[in-house]
């Protein structure tokens, strides 16, 4: 039975409490049962609901161990990398995957919680603050290869997936501020372009031959990876030329959003550089590159061989649930801010991460994200597990 919110700012059918302030009434529906015996109170449900979005808290975890990784030596350095394809998929082995979505009112409460938002705009100084600790301390002279190597890999791991991720879920923001955060995290990444291309590329021709973010059946992730990168980069180029022509400006103009972030980059880059030395410059680059292949990774499995209908005309059906690859498994859905229920997300792209939806249609993964992307790097065993699953 729905318990509509009265005039007066009291639940009918619950004990007459005054709500919080920072309280919802035009928006926000309960659904409990009510016993006549026993009436309930509605602190206890609202609370719990401020309760659930803390599980977002999990992937700043991640963060200690970076600081533990690109501050100490030995096999510690690697703990960040341990913990995300080690950990994670033998975990997601053994832990059921959760298909279970909010109902309407748990989604109009999650939907106005300022709280879901501000977890992401932290990740903006956690980032800045790890790529310090990276460049400051990467050119020690104690380390060894390896344990360089280490470092480098957990600073493309943070690129990849607070950089890149985190910046993906913002740069579908409208607001300018949220849309800024976004930019500044994808310039860790140095893929800035990503916020051009993903919006008004990828979102309009995902599964078809036009996008090439979008695997066709039997293409290894490592052909993949030259197509994604080179596509998409060539891709923004060509979006922003035609929004320069929109305007009646030309190409090459200062307004340009391609050329202002490619200089950004460049400027990025050299600021480091100088700042920090050409050699530990030398190993961001390597870092970032690593955490732009991971992106592109993810791409690889969220829409491997699955097409939409041509329609003829240059024009395809329109992106619904099963035309993305998704995966309900809960760690890599907190990990990823719920990146993983892709289906969903192509599906409205405007929809806020945490009240993303499973649909019983969209083809799941055989296991979640960090497991997927380690299936995928072993093509011949990524083809027969995908294809069997395609038949069904």
């Amino acid at each position: 039975m729905d318990k509509r919110i009265n005039e007066t700012g009291f639940i009918h059918g619950y004990i007459k409490q005054p709500l919080p302030s920072d309280f919802n009434p035009e928006i926000v529906f309960f659904r409990e049962k009510i016993n006549n015996s026993k009436r309930k109170s509605a602190y206890p449900y609202f609370y719990d609901m401020k309760l659930r979005a803390l599980k977002y808290l999990l992937p700043f975890g991640i963060y200690l161990g970076m600081y533990q990784s690109l501050h100490g030596y030995g096999w510690m350095i690697y703990l960040p990398v341990i913990y995300a394809f080690v950990v994670i998929p033998m975990l997601e082995l053994f832990i059921r995957p959760n298909e279970k979505n909010m109902d309407e009112a748990e989604e109009n409460i999650a939907k106005s919680e300022r709280l879901y938002d501000w977890f992401l705009y932290l990740i903006v100084p956690f980032q800045y603050l790890t790529l310090f600790w990276f460049l400051n301390n990467i050119t020690d002279p104690a380390l060894q290869w390896w344990e360089i190597t280490g470092r480098v890999l957990a600073m493309g791991l943070a690129c990849g997936t607070f950089g890149i991720n985190v910046g993906h879920e913002l740069g579908h923001r409208i607001n300018i501020m949220e849309q800024t955060f976004a930019k500044a995290l994808l310039l860790t990444s140095l893929y800035t372009h990503f916020f051009i291309e993903h919006n008004k590329g990828h979102h309009k021709h995902v599964s078809t031959p036009q996008d090439p973010s979008s695997a066709p059946k039997g293409m290894s992730l490592y052909a993949f990876w030259v197509r994604s990168v080179v596509g998409t980069w060539l891709g923004a180029w060509q979006i922003a030329a035609t929004e320069q022509k929109k305007k009646g400006l030309e190409v090459w103009h200062w307004r340009n959003e391609m050329l202002q972030l490619q200089v950004l980059q460049v400027v990025f880059v050299t600021a480091v550089g100088i700042i920090f030395g050409w050699k530990a410059c030398g190993y961001y680059l390597l870092a970032a590159v690593i955490g732009f292949l991971l992106l592109e990774t993810v791409n690889y499995i969220e829409h491997y061989g699955l097409q939409r209908k041509n329609l003829g005309n240059g024009r395809f059906k329109r992106a619904m649930p099963h035309h993305s690859w998704n995966s309900n498994h809960v760690l890599g859905r907190l990990m990823l801010f719920e990146l993983s229920r892709h289906s969903d997300h192509h599906y409205l792209a405007s929809r806020k991460y945490q009240v993303l939806r499973n649909h019983n249609e969209a083809p799941q993964l055989p296991t979640g994200y960090p497991g997927s992307m380690l299936l995928a790097t072993i093509p011949p065993l990524w083809f027969k597990v995908m294809h069997q699953r395609m038949k069904g």
